[in-house]
């Protein structure tokens, strides 16, 4: 018996093992999960968004409310300081109008006006007026000074000795006292001094007393606030944690689940983005799934055929010589579709193409030679393209020629198949026109998919033929146009750019 079926079928094989490698490597296979260490459960309270949210929200409401609390400080004490002043420059007017009144001439009417005006003015809280007459302390109103005066004689030496009208402050470690004084010159000499004192230490008081309600006030406030923007902070990132949780839940065979939509936020646009990603990848996935299911039907039928008949065959030489004819067929048939695989994975590679300058009339002639040896058809040729474009001559053949094909293969001896390319500003159209059986109008999007099988198929294809063309155009940043009517026939045109670098 001849060895030469064998060494024929020999490569074959090989070819045909290479792409089932090919096509293995391929698809991909599900990876073991592994097990991962839980996360601590504080973590995300220490780290996560919202903690960090909350933090920042705490630190600028802290630093706002120390900012307050010192601005009203620093305005209640100069509120206090303008109305100290303003009462000592009154009581210093009231006596001064006091004193134009009586017009006092001798000591005993200054004494006198003093004894007045200290009996019949009531001094405000912390208010002191001292009266020194020849440089002594004469009267005073409270009788009892305070503490820093009673015990600074000193100071109220001074005092009696100014002969000019002066404004100041005793700092002690207890109290701090403003004074104005008022000298009283009688024929040409000072011979009395008019002083009021204003003691602060209760006002002071008083306003930090203020000053520590309002931080205790907005502490509360601060730790109320604190409490709702965490609350807030996890309403608004609930979309966040649906999104991961969604996310993690998410797995090969389910990718039904979507995050609600709500409003028109950041929060809504990534929602809505992300639901738009899981709507692609369930689409590829969906894909992905269809083309295992039909590549594997694919292979499985002739696998199978090739496995029957080289059980079944025989010692008979001419029973031999059949089986290994159709094995061969069979091989034919997976080299060929393994072929279409490799050439439909190879169109998403940037090396796909090479293009060059395509003379679209010589182009035109080449084809219409070559497609009219594909079945006895009425071939016409209904225009012929002028000018030039750059695409890959090789890859337009091969998509014209499946055209062709498949309308030979849809119409019967003596119909009309027709050739055209034409070519305008915009761009180039080359179609494939045939009087065939038409396409139902709900299929002719789907018989561009890949495996897709219209109606009763007359070849031993396995419907990637239309899938190649669709690739061949895109690659070219074009399209592929169909227009079809049952019983009428169908015109499949590329629409192409020009120049599509």
């Amino acid at each position: 018996m001849s060895k030469t079926p064998y060494n024929k079928t020999k490569p074959q094989q090989m070819h045909l093992r290479n792409g089932l490698n090919w096509l293995t490597r391929a698809i991909p296979h599900p990876k073991r999960s592994r097990p991962q260490n839980p996360e601590a459960r504080w973590h995300p309270y220490v780290f996560g968004v919202r903690t960090r949210i909350v933090l920042l929200y705490v630190l600028l409401m802290a630093c706002s409310t120390q900012v307050s609390v010192a601005a009203i400080r620093h305005v209640l004490y100069h509120r206090f300081q303008d109305r100290v002043e303003q009462n000592l420059r009154q009581e210093i007017k009231e006596f001064q109008l006091l004193l134009q009144k009586e017009n006092p001439q001798t000591d005993y009417n200054l004494a006198a006006v003093f004894h007045q005006f200290l009996s019949t003015h009531i001094p405000h809280e912390g208010e002191f007026m001292v009266a020194l007459l020849d440089g002594k302390l004469y009267e005073s109103s409270p009788t009892a000074l305070p503490a820093p005066l009673a015990q600074n004689a000193a100071q109220i030496e001074r005092w009696g000795q100014q002969n000019q009208p002066q404004r100041g402050e005793i700092i002690t470690p207890t109290d701090k006292l403003l004074y104005q004084i008022q000298p009283l010159t009688i024929a040409d000499e000072t011979r009395g001094v008019f002083v009021v004192v204003q003691s602060t230490a209760g006002y002071l008081q008083e306003i930090e007393a203020v000053v520590a309600l309002v931080t205790q006030i907005t502490g509360g406030v601060l730790l109320v606030a604190c409490i709702f923007a965490w609350v807030a902070a996890g309403r608004g990132l609930a979309p966040l944690r649906l999104l991961t949780e969604t996310t993690r839940s998410i797995s090969a065979s389910d990718l039904t689940q979507r995050i609600p939509e709500r409003g028109s936020d950041e929060i809504a646009v990534l929602t809505r983005t992300f639901n738009q990603m899981l709507d692609r990848l369930q689409n590829a996935f969906a894909t992905q799934r269809n083309f295992i299911s039909d590549a594997g039907h694919e292979l499985r039928t002739p696998i199978t055929i090739i496995r029957g008949h080289l059980e079944l065959m025989g010692e008979d030489p001419r029973d031999r010589a059949e089986t290994l004819a159709l094995v061969n067929d069979e091989l034919d048939r997976m080299s060929r579709f393994v072929n279409d695989l490799l050439l439909l994975a190879k169109a998403e590679q940037p090396n796909f193409l090479h293009p060059d300058r395509l003379d679209l009339q010589e182009f035109t002639a080449e084809l219409y030679a070559k497609i009219t040896a594909l079945g006895d058809r009425a071939w016409t040729l209904d225009a012929k393209g002028s000018g030039a474009i750059v695409a890959d001559r090789q890859r337009l053949t091969q998509a014209l020629v499946n055209l062709a094909q498949n309308a030979t293969q849809h119409t019967h001896p003596g119909d009309t198949i027709a050739l055209g390319v034409s070519r305008n500003h915009t761009g180039v159209r080359l179609w494939v026109r045939d009087t065939g059986t038409g396409i139902p109008p709900d299929q002719q999007e789907r018989i561009f998919q890949r495996f897709a099988r219209v109606g009763r198929r007359r070849s031993e294809g396995a419907g990637l033929g239309l899938a190649i063309v669709r690739a061949i155009a895109e690659a070219h940043r074009g399209r592929v146009e169909v227009e079809s009517k049952l019983g009428e026939g169908s015109i499949f045109t590329l629409v192409l750019p020009v120049n599509y670098i």
